[in-house]
C-alpha cells in the first residue's frame, strides 16, 4: 500500500515538546487511510503516506491543540506567527491563572495554620489549571501503558495529591508547565533561522507582458518572463540579467558580505537585494524551484536526519523511561516491606523518583543543538543537509581539495610578461591578442583578457595567412611580418638564452608561451590557473583549528601541483589522477586517518565526494547538482566558509556531548539523594526544569558562532 500512497506534507504548530511530537506522529498513524506518517520535529512538519484530511490530523494533535495546514498554503507567514503569539498567550496565561491558585493556597495554608478545605480547594484548582492538558494526554498514556514524561509527571502529582501532598503536588504542575514553556521557546528561536529564510524573498514582482508592467504574485510568474527589480528591491525570483548592471548583495543566499557586480546573461537569485541600478531579468525558475526554495526545504530536511547522539537519545529514552518507574516503584515498595519503612514516607521518594526522571532535559538536548547549529549555518551560507553531517564535520581528521575550481579560480590568467627584445609593451601586446583572439586555444582566452585589462585597441588590427601550428601554436602575418606564438618547443633553436627563466617559470607551475618573428624572440608570456586569494589563509585557518593534514588531488602533472600546493601550504599533494585514482586515495586516506572531507564542485570528482566521510561542494548557489549531491554545500563560490563550518560543528559536536552528560549526571545525582531520603518532590522538579532551561541554553549558544 505505501508504495502507491500520495505524500504529503503539513507544517504544524503548537508542538510544546519532542515527546508530544512523537504522540502526534502515533495517533496519525494510527488514522483511517494512513499508511505511514513522519514528524519533523525540528522544522515543525508532518509528512503523511496516504489519504486524510486537515480535520482529521487535528483531532489526532487535539491532546496538545495543534494547529495544521498544507505546506503550499501561502498565507502561511502570518498564520503561524499569530499560531505561535496565540498558544504564546495561552501557556502563559495558564502558567498564571495556576500561580495565583498556589498564591491563594499558601496564605490560606499560613493564615489557617495548615491544610483545610479551602487550601486544599486552591492548589486542587491550580494543579487543574496548570495540569488539564498533561493529565489529559498522561491518562490516555496510562490507559495504553505508554509511558513518556507526561505519564511520568501525571502519575507522580495524582500520587502527591492522594498522600495529602497538595502544597508540592501543585508546585510540580507549575514548574513542569513553565520547562515547557521553556522548551517551546527553545525550539521557536532555533527554528527562528529557518523562519526567516522564508521571508527573505518578495511575494509579488513587476512584471513586463506585451510591453505593460504589472505586480503579479510570485505563484502566477512563468519562466521566460521579464521581471523589472529597481535600486533597493529584492529580487523575487531566480533568473538571467538581460538589460540593465548593479550591484547584488547575495548575503541572504551565498553569506557574501561584499555586493557582486551583476551585467548582461549574470545569474541572480529570489531572495537578493538590488542595490543600486535598474534590472531587467528573464525568469528561469518556478517559485517553488528557486535557490531559497530548494535551500529552505534541503535545511528542514536536514532537521528531520537523526544524528548519531540523537539516535542514541532516542533509543536509550525508549528503555530509561520504563526503567524509571521500575525503580520507583521498588522504591515506593521494597523499604517498607522490608525494613520496617514508613509508607508515606516512601511513597513520595517513589513519587519523588518519577518526577527527577522525567527525561524532558535529555529529550530536548540534541535536537535544540542541531536544529541551532544548521540554521545558523544556513545564514551564513553553508547548507549542512542533515545532523549527521553535522556531528562529521566536527570529528574530521583531514581535508581533501580538488584542485581547479576549489583552491584555484579555474580560469588561466597571464602571470607574467618578459619582453626580451627592443618593443613597446602595448604594442606587444596588441599583436598578441590580435592572433589569440582568433584562436580557440583555452590559454588564448588569458591573453585577450589581458589585452583587454591594459586597455589596449586590438581588434581592428588586420591578421593575414592567419594559421595553427597543431600542439604549437599560432601564427599570422601583421604590418608585412610574421609573427609566431607558441610553447618553446616551437622556437628550439632561439630560446637557449631564455631556457633558465623557461625553467623557472615551468617549475612554479605555469605554462610558458614564447611570441617572435622567424629571426628573433620578442617575449615570454607565462599563464597559469590562479591560485583563489583566500586558499592559503584557509588552510592555515584549517591547520589552526587542528586538521593537520591537508590533500590536493588533482589530474595536472606533477610540477604544477606541487608549485601549488607549496604556495598554499598543503601538507599532502596527489597528481595526474584520473578520477578512479582520486577514488582510491580518498579511500587510503580513510583508512589512515578515519574521517576525511572531500571538497570540490560538486559535479567532478563525485566517486571521491561519495567515498568521503563528508562531501563539500563549492557554489552551491550556481548549481543544482550541488545542492542535491553534497552533504554540505558552500552556497558562495568561497573557500573562507570551510574553516566556519569545521569550528561550528565542533562546537555543535561539544554541546551535544556537554547536554547528555549533564542531563544524566544530574538525574543520577538526584536519584542519589534517595538512599539518605532526602530527596523531594520539590528537589526532583527544581532539577528537571533546572536542567531543560541550562541544556536549552546552551544548545542556543550556537547561534552566536561567528565566522
Amino acid at each position: 500500500m505505501s508504495e502507491h500512497a500520495e505524500s504529503k506534507v503539513y507544517r504544524v504548530e503548537g508542538f510544546s515538546c519532542a515527546g508530544c511530537a512523537g504522540t502526534f506522529e502515533k495517533n496519525v498513524k494510527k488514522l483511517d487511510g494512513v499508511s505511514d506518517a513522519k514528524v519533523n520535529f525540528g522544522a515543525s512538519k508532518i509528512t503523511v503516506e496516504g489519504s486524510t484530511t486537515v480535520e482529521a490530523l487535528e483531532k489526532a494533535g487535539a491532546f496538545e491543540k495543534l494547529k495544521v495546514r498544507p505546506e503550499q498554503d501561502r498565507s502561511a507567514p502570518q498564520t503561524e506567527e499569530a499560531g505561535i503569539k496565540q498558544t504564546f498567550i495561552q501557556k502563559h496565561m495558564t502558567i498564571i491563572g495556576s500561580l495565583l491558585f498556589l498564591i491563594f493556597g499558601l496564605i490560606s495554608q499560613g493564615v489557617n495554620g495548615g491544610d483545610n478545605l479551602v487550601t486544599v480547594l486552591a492548589f486542587a484548582t491550580s494543579m487543574v489549571v496548570g495540569g488539564y492538558s498533561l493529565f489529559k494526554q498522561g491518562l490516555i498514556n496510562l490507559s495504553r501503558l505508554q509511558f513518556d514524561m507526561r505519564t511520568l509527571m501525571t502519575i507522580a502529582v495524582i500520587g502527591a495529591a492522594i498522600i495529602g501532598e497538595w502544597t508540592e503536588g501543585a508546585i510540580v504542575v507549575i514548574l513542569f508547565a513553565i520547562s515547557e514553556a521553556l522548551e517551546r521557546f527553545s525550539m521557536d528561536r532555533a527554528r527562528q533561522s529557518i523562519r526567516s529564510l522564508m521571508d527573505i524573498a518578495p511575494k509579488e514582482a513587476l512584471i513586463k507582458r506585451n510591453g505593460q508592467e504589472m505586480t503579479v504574485r510570485v505563484e502566477e510568474i512563468a519562466i521566460g518572463d521579464v521581471m523589472i527589480v529597481k535600486p533597493g528591491q529584492k529580487l523575487a525570483m531566480d533568473g538571467v540579467v538581460v538589460a540593465g548592471h548593479s550591484s547584488v548583495n547575495q548575503a541572504a543566499i551565498t553569506g557574501e558580505s561584499i555586493p557582486v557586480e551583476k551585467h548582461q546573461n549574470d545569474d541572480v537569485f529570489a531572495g537578493t537585494l538590488n542595490e543600486e541600478g535598474l534590472l531587467e531579468v528573464r525568469v528561469t525558475k518556478h517559485v517553488e524551484d528557486t535557490t531559497i526554495s530548494k535551500v529552505i526545504q534541503l535545511v528542514e530536511d536536514a532537521q528531520a536526519e537523526r544524528a548519531p547522539s540523537q539516535a542514541f537519545v532516542d533509543r536509550f529514552a525508549k528503555y530509561y523511561t520504563p526503567a524509571i518507574i521500575l525503580v520507583a516503584a521498588l522504591v515506593a515498595i521494597l523499604p517498607p516491606l522490608f525494613m520496617a519503612g514508613d509508607w508515606q514516607t516512601w511513597i513520595y521518594q517513589g513519587l519523588a523518583v518519577l518526577v527527577v526522571g522525567c527525561p524532558c532535559a535529555l529529550v530536548i538536548s540534541t535536537p535544540v543543538a542541531i536544529v541551532t547549529a544548521i540554521g545558523n549555518a544556513a545564514k551564513h551560507g553553508v547548507l549542512i543537509k542533515g545532523g549527521v553531517y553535522l556531528e562529521e564535520a566536527g570529528s574530521l581528521k583531514a581535508i581533501a581539495f580538488d584542485k581547479t575550481g576549489t583552491l584555484t579560480k579555474g580560469v588561466p590568467a597571464v602571470t607574467d610578461l618578459s619582453i626580451v627584445a627592443d618593443i613597446d609593451k602595448n604594442d606587444l601586446l596588441k599583436i598578441v591578442a590580435a592572433l589569440e583572439s582568433r584562436s580557440q586555444h583555452p590559454l588564448a582566452s588569458a591573453i585577450v583578457k589581458k589585452a583587454e585589462e591594459e586597455h589596449v585597441l586590438y581588434k581592428n588590427v588586420n591578421v593575414e595567412n592567419f594559421s595553427s601550428i597543431t600542439g604549437k601554436g599560432v601564427t599570422g602575418v601583421i604590418d608585412g611580418e610574421t609573427y609566431f606564438i607558441g610553447s618553446p618547443k616551437l622556437f628550439e633553436d632561439k630560446i637557449k638564452e631564455q631556457s633558465e627563466v623557461i625553467k623557472q617559470l615551468q617549475d612554479q607551475g605555469k605554462t610558458v608561451m614564447v611570441v617572435g618573428t622567424g629571426q628573433t624572440i620578442l617575449a615570454l608570456i607565462a599563464v597559469a590557473d590562479e591560485v583563489r586569494d583566500s586558499s592559503r589563509s584557509v588552510i592555515s585557518a584549517l591547520h589552526e583549528i587542528g586538521i593537520r593534514t591537508t590533500i590536493m588531488l588533482t589530474g595536472d602533472n606533477k610540477g604544477t601541483a606541487q608549485a601549488i600546493a607549496g604556495q598554499i601550504g598543503l601538507t599532502d599533494v596527489k597528481a595526474e589522477l584520473m578520477p578512479e585514482d582520486k577514488l582510491s586515495y580518498m579511500k587510503e586516506f580513510k583508512k589512515k586517518h578515519g574521517k576525511v572531507a572531500m571538497i570540490g564542485d560538486g559535479v567532478n570528482d563525485a566517486p571521491a565526494l561519495a567515498a568521503s566521510t563528508v562531501g563539500i561542494a563549492m557554489g552551491g548557489a550556481g548549481t543544482d547538482t550541488a545542492l542535491e549531491t553534497a552533504d554540505i554545500a558552500l552556497m558562495g563560490d568561497d573557500l573562507q566558509k570551510l574553516p566556519y563550518t569545521v569550528k561550528l560543528s565542533r562546537r555543535a559536536l561539544t554541546i551535544i556531548k556537554q547536554n547528555i552528560t549533564f542531563s544524566l549526571g544530574i538525574k543520577l545525582l538526584a536519584l542519589m539523594l534517595v538512599v539518605p531520603g532526602w530527596l523531594t518532590l520539590w528537589i526532583a522538579i527544581l532539577a528537571d526544569v533546572g536542567a531543560t532551561l541550562l541544556v536549552t541554553a546552551n544548545g542556543l549558544r550556537l547561534l552566536r558562532v561567528k565566522e
